[in-house]
């Protein structure tokens, strides 16, 4: 069983690229609220994920958690069930 530390931040996107070794580029949508218009608006953003051994495919929905940086731009890794 694993423990969940409340400073880890968990995030649910799809997985965009996984033409690099282990790593996974992973897209994550939300909807923010205009300051003025207040119309709700989809802002994606992408994150570059750890993903051992290339298991999650590109188009699936998968969770990603943080942890310590493991190259200059990936900082979360993607937690498998």
């Amino acid at each position: 069983m694993e423990k969940t530390t409340p400073n880890k931040k968990t995030l649910q996107g799809t997985v965009v690229s996984d033409k690099m070794q282990d790593t996974a580029v992973v897209s994550v949508m939300r909807y923010v609220k205009h300051p003025k218009y207040k119309k709700y608006m989809r802002q994606t953003k992408r994150y570059h994920a750890h993903n051992p051994g290339n298991r999650a495919k590109e188009g699936e929905k998968v969770t990603i958690r943080s942890c310590r940086p493991l190259s200059k731009r990936k900082s979360f890794e993607i937690v498998f069930a």
